[in-house]
């Protein structure tokens, strides 16, 4: 809360963050941002508020005024238009405190003016009187003098005729102190800069006593009546007991403790509470009057019962005979004169002779009567109220609906149907009476609050479709559900999907090297996006979140040998060595044996062909070449072979085998 010597500092707007923003908190930008002081004054205000209702009120209507003010969502209330920060302006200074144009506003209490005057000048046949027409509020219905009808264009606390428009001052503000003086009429003035709607309570300190005056305390003067939640012990209206409630406001309640006590006649006594212990018994007094002859016919009561009525001065009961000196038992002779005393229709007197008792309630004079509306004449007895059957055709005020009543004096009553047309809201019809010119605006308002329901303000109803959420700087609520959560920056509250995630990855492969693309972890679920129409029930499950995506294989290039273990395009690794490479794919394991024919001569001259594992060499016993087996090379014997019915293998001495392979 403010204090008494210090000025408190403007409502400055929040800054707007964006959540997409990879700066963290100690970037150079974000170390120039300014706070919003506002929410921290309001809930210090609101702390010291919250036993008075009607404070806390007025300090809501303050802070919702700042928040349409920052969002720019102010409206006027008769046009439905925005109110521009260089607009002139005028508010209600009574009870709702709303905003609106002033030119509306004059139209307005002109129309008003006007019509109240039409109606006056229809019924009573005379122009009214200036200073007696009134105009309206047109949303909390406070009347206000024709004379107070605004002509200039002020700002809030109303020193500053035409303010300037300032960037960093709130619109129709002057900036300056407001200096308005405060509720309860403490003697204190406002120290909040020039704002909308009611001052805040006085925020001064001031030593004041609790409501039963045991304590004394330093208290807040807007807060200043306290209660010391002891037992008040104030003395009561009885002079006996003491007040045995807690320490309250007001005076104490009637005393409740319960006696014996008796009747003001004093024959009946009964247990009563002593705030209700004076009390008069059913039974007649029935005491002997001083004549002796008579008895008190008054019911219970206190003190004497008095003379008797019947002495003394005596006079017939139509009052024209007197007589004096006669006994209080002997009876009034009737003096034979007419009675004549006035009837209850104030116009004729009794006809009948002088009587005992009342005389008759209707009085039976027949006279000539004419019926309200003049277009009867008829003689009927003075108690009959004369009526005809017409039906008056002339307009109510409303200027729609004929009157109908029957036998109508002229004077016609207010049109008794519902208005009914469409409001320029839209939304509703307008629920009042009949009526002429335009309807009066929609009194309701509109909420539009944040995701989290902390920052909201109130628009006219109409309005509302045009207006985007209040920016909230509390902090979203949903936890990231990425391996991130403890490292994320968090962000302002929102409406829809949460921002995604922009750190690295940073999860590691089974072969050690880590995913270097942006976090593709799992999404909360999204919050539903704006909308100020009623959710359907059917739609009312929760969202589930988007499930995360695998990391893709590893991208780092690293050497690697393939299955045949060669480097490059190697495929020479046969064993025995061999100049011809493998025509195979690349395989695990050993190559097969080379098939490849090449050409060899021996030393003796002659030319052998070597085939894979056969190698073709001329044979001295015959006049042919013959296949050779290479591993019948090792034999040192030469041996003929039968390979098939027309072919034989010759094997050759090792130093043949030599030098054919030499």
């Amino acid at each position: 809360m403010l204090s008494s010597a210090t000025q408190p500092p403007s409502f400055s707007p929040p800054l707007s963050s964006d959540s997409d923003s990879d700066s963290s908190p100690s970037s150079p930008s974000a170390n120039h941002r300014h706070p919003d002081l506002s929410s921290s004054i309001f809930q210090s205000y609101l702390s010291h508020s919250s036993s008075h209702n009607d404070q806390r009120q007025d300090l809501i209507k303050i802070q919702s005024f700042l928040v349409s003010s920052r969002s720019g969502a102010l409206s006027c209330l008769i046009c439905l238009e925005r109110i521009k920060p260089t607009d002139p302006t005028w508010s209600c200074s009574s009870r709702c405190f709303a905003l609106f144009h002033l030119l509306c506003i004059q139209s307005w209490a002109h129309q008003s003016t006007t019509l109240a005057a039409s109606r006056a000048s229809s019924r009573a046949a005379v122009v009214p009187d200036e200073n007696s027409l009134v105009w309206p509020c047109p949303k909390c219905r406070i009347e206000y003098p024709k004379s107070q009808t605004p002509k200039y264009y002020y700002c809030f606390c109303g020193k500053v005729q035409d303010p300037p428009r300032d960037p960093w001052v709130l619109p129709h503000s002057c900036g300056e102190i407001c200096g308005r003086a405060l509720k309860y009429n403490c003697g204190h003035f406002c120290l909040l800069l020039c704002h909308p709607g009611p001052c805040p309570a006085c925020p001064k300190l001031v030593r004041n006593k609790c409501f039963c005056g045991k304590l004394e305390d330093m208290r807040r003067c807007g807060f200043k009546n306290f209660s010391c939640n002891g037992v008040c012990r104030k003395l009561l209206e009885c002079g006996v007991h003491r007040c045995g409630e807690i320490c309250h406001d007001g005076p104490c309640q009637p005393c409740r403790e319960k006696g014996a006590y008796r009747c003001q006649c004093g024959k009946v006594e009964m247990e009563r509470e002593c705030c209700d212990k004076e009390f008069r018994c059913n039974s007649a007094c029935n005491k002997l009057l001083g004549c002796g002859r008579h008895v008190c016919e008054r019911g219970c009561h206190e003190g004497q019962c008095g003379e008797c009525p019947l002495q003394g001065k005596r006079t017939c009961p139509c009052g024209k005979r007197v007589y004096e000196g006669m006994a209080c038992d002997v009876s009034i002779p009737l003096c034979g004169a007419t009675c004549e005393k006035l009837l209850f229709c104030g116009f004729h007197r009794c006809p009948e002779r002088c009587h005992r008792g009342p005389c008759i309630e209707t009085c039976r004079t027949v006279v000539t009567k004419s019926c309200r509306c003049g277009s009867l004449k008829k003689q009927v007895p003075c108690y009959q109220e004369l009526t005809c059957e017409r039906k008056c055709q002339k307009l109510r005020d409303c200027g729609r609906h004929a009157c109908k009543r029957r036998c109508c004096d002229g004077d016609c009553p207010p049109c008794s149907e519902i208005c009914d047309r469409r409001l320029r809201c839209r939304n509703h019809k307008c629920p009042a009476p009949c009526h002429r010119g335009a309807c009066a605006p929609c009194p309701l308002m509109v909420r539009i609050a944040c995701s989290c329901g902390e920052t909201q303000f109130e628009v006219p109803c109409g309005t509302e479709t045009e207006q985007k959420p209040p920016k909230c700087p509390k902090p979203c609520p949903i936890a990231p559900l990425c391996r991130h959560a403890s490292n994320c920056k968090p962000h302002r509250c929102h409406y829809g999907p949460c921002p995604p995630c922009r750190l690295i990855c940073d999860e590691e492969y089974s072969c050690g090297h880590r995913c270097k693309l942006r976090c593709h972890g799992p999404k909360p679920p999204p919050i539903p996006e704006f909308t100020l129409k009623p959710k359907k029930k059917k739609l009312n499950h929760l969202s589930e979140g988007t499930p995360g995506s695998s990391c893709p294989p590893c991208p780092e290039v690293v050497v690697r040998s393939c299955v045949g273990h060669h480097i490059g395009a190697e495929r020479t690794e046969r064993d025995p060595a061999c100049p011809h490479p493998c025509p195979l794919p690349c395989h695990p394991g050993e190559c097969p044996p080379c098939k490849a024919l090449i050409k060899r001569s021996c030393h003796c001259g002659p030319w052998y062909t070597f085939l894979s594992v056969y190698i073709l060499i001329p044979c001295q016993r015959k006049s042919k070449w013959l296949f050779v087996h290479a591993t019948d090379l090792a034999t040192e014997s030469c041996q003929t072979v039968h390979i098939c019915a027309q072919k034989h293998v010759i094997l050759v001495p090792v130093h043949h085998r030599t030098s054919a392979l030499r």
